[in-house]
């Protein structure tokens, strides 16, 4: 079967081109894409050539791992109640022509039932396009274990919104955030904003302490220049994606530091955060702020994804015109 997918061909170019579906095993659905959204991070590192270099990786590849669609077929094995269902996907492999990091950004997506998650639960199914992030904030802020500490976050992308979010939902302290845009702070949770643009951590924070550091900004210079405001046996939580760790030990030495790398979701995230979203005590929609047609202006859509400082979440309909 044939599909139309966003492939990037080479570093810095895409096009919307046809791809070639494997055949449906016994434990496959098949899905119809409704939506994508685009990641500003592992995107953005896969699309300029900065990821390492894995057979996955290689060019051309199908980008993508946050996808909401509707199951219109079923392998033998799979429940007949799953079709029609929405589900969320977090991209496929099920491709023989052309390779997948992570595979989602396609019009027609073959997967394992068990990979895909069921979006019953929510009135409006479009909110499962916040699942992967959403769960991996969930999985940061576990890893800090906030709850009664004073905490900085570094960076108010969607991430970084969504970790002050949960933090204050499991009872931190103190939330104070950074950015280099008053757009992106406007939309924080945080109880106090920091626009290092204008501002110097030194000036806006003076004395106060924090016990957990949250990177979400990728930078090992904002890292480096946050920690002097970290507790004496404090923690540094790597919510980002980096090519390298490169911090001046000093502070790490003084503070005694722990550094904790998060990965991505843990076992049983998605369904945790999913039953977060159907209660609405977090406005998950509001870190979706672009929004056009697969079908045409992929190019302009992946710029503005990657380089709009405004742009939180770029969402792309591949529902028919």
């Amino acid at each position: 079967m044939k599909s139309k997918a966003v492939v990037f061909t080479a570093p810095g170019q895409l096009e919307l081109r046809d791809v070639t579906l494997r055949e449906l095993d016994a434990h496959d659905v098949l899905v119809e894409t409704f939506w994508t959204s685009i990641s500003a991070g592992t995107e953005k590192m896969l699309f300029t050539g900065r990821l390492p270099k894995m057979q996955m990786t290689q060019y051309p590849v199908i980008p993508g791992y946050e996808t909401v669609g509707k199951v219109i077929q079923i392998g033998s094995a799979v429940s007949e109640d799953y079709l029609g269902k929405f589900v969320y996907v977090s991209g496929s492999f099920g491709y023989t022509d052309v390779n997948a990091a992570f595979g989602g950004a396609s019009q027609y997506i073959v997967s394992p039932y068990h990979k895909t998650t069921r979006l019953d639960i929510l009135n409006d199914v479009s909110l499962g396009l916040a699942l992967p992030l959403a769960a991996t904030a969930l999985h940061i802020v576990d890893l800090a274990a906030v709850a009664g500490k004073r905490i900085l976050v570094l960076g108010e992308g969607a991430v970084g919104l969504l970790v002050c979010d949960f933090a204050r939902l499991f009872h931190a302290d103190l939330i104070a955030a950074t950015d280099l845009s008053d757009f992106r702070l406007s939309k924080s949770t945080a109880h106090l904003r920091i626009n290092v643009a204008h501002t110097p951590l030194e000036e806006a924070l003076g004395t106060m302490l924090f016990d957990v550091i949250i990177d979400c900004t990728g930078s090992m210079a904002a890292i480096e220049d946050s920690l002097r405001f970290l507790n004496m046996n404090g923690t540094l939580v790597l919510g980002g994606y980096y090519e390298r760790i490169d911090l001046a030990y000093h502070f790490a030495f003084m503070k005694e530091l722990k550094i904790l790398a998060a990965k991505q979701w843990a076992l049983g995230d998605l369904e945790r955060t999913l039953a977060i979203m159907a209660d609405g005590r977090i406005d998950f929609k509001r870190i979706f702020t672009h929004y056009s047609s697969a079908w045409n202006g992929l190019v302009q859509a992946y710029e503005t994804a990657f380089y709009d400082s405004n742009c939180l979440k770029f969402v792309l309909s591949w529902k028919a015109e």
